[in-house]
């Protein structure tokens, strides 16, 4: 326990964590006691993508790391972004005006493309026994905006604890922070969407989605901790270059 203690406060700050994991008992409150269904889950889960792409063009917009112009990050970016290139040139950590468009164009792709396969889910999935997909099709607007609302407050603690309060914006560029999110979401997501389909095709019981929420936030911790793993503002600050360097 103290090692693990001692893992998450060099990883994240203290009020970061404990926002994530209040966020992510909302759902598993409205399994146990709301009866909410695996799509209303996935669907909550589809929209944090949103809230956390959002976040992401505020973290490029603030990122001040060092130019990532060198030619062998120059040669990573290029390969990254298949070929792309920002006023004749790969784009380098300066070019903010060029790389957030770009993001906002290509994640909001994946984040569309993603939404049409889960709200389209119930037209595809098997049908139960009263006649209804194994997916369900229970939705209730008001409770998905106040789990939207507690998963953007979430976000928003970690950003200002972690990525301004410990100085993970002097440490980035906008071109390096313009890839975080994709292995983040694609490893979540596509974990829960299949357990979402092995309960639909097993017919498993509430408890299994109980048993979904709960890995999604043992995984969301993992991958939080991971993400913010690194020194902490003042070691930041103190390696952020001066004026009369």
């Amino acid at each position: 326990m103290q090692r693990l203690l001692a893992w998450y406060r060099v990883g994240s700050s203290v009020g970061a964590v404990v926002a994530l994991i209040v966020a992510n008992l909302v759902p598993l409150a409205g399994v146990l006691w709301l009866g909410w269904d695996v799509w209303g889950i996935l669907i909550i889960y589809w929209l944090e993508n949103g809230i956390y792409g959002l976040f992401n063009v505020l973290k490029m917009r603030r990122a001040e790391g060092p130019d990532d112009s060198s030619p062998e990050a120059v040669r990573e970016t290029r390969r990254r972004l298949n070929g792309m290139r920002v006023n004749g040139r790969p784009p380098s950590g300066m070019d903010k005006a060029a790389l957030i468009p770009f993001f906002v164009m290509h994640y909001g792709i994946f984040w569309v493309v993603h939404g049409l396969f889960v709200l389209t889910l119930p037209l595809f999935a098997l049908t139960g026994t009263d006649g209804e997909p194994d997916f369900g099709t229970t939705l209730n607007p008001l409770a998905i905006v106040f789990v939207l609302v507690c998963l953007f407050i979430s976000h928003g603690v970690s950003y200002v604890f972690n990525y301004i309060g410990r100085g993970e914006y002097l440490r980035t560029t906008a071109a390096a922070q313009m890839f975080a999110p994709y292995g983040r979401l694609v490893v979540m997501h596509v974990t829960v969407i299949i357990g979402a389909m092995a309960i639909s095709v097993t017919g498993a019981p509430a408890a299994a989605i109980v048993v979904l929420v709960l890995l999604k936030i043992a995984l969301d911790l993992g991958l939080h901790l991971a993400e913010h793993r690194g020194p902490s503002t003042a070691a930041a600050v103190a390696q952020r270059p001066t004026a009369a360097s």
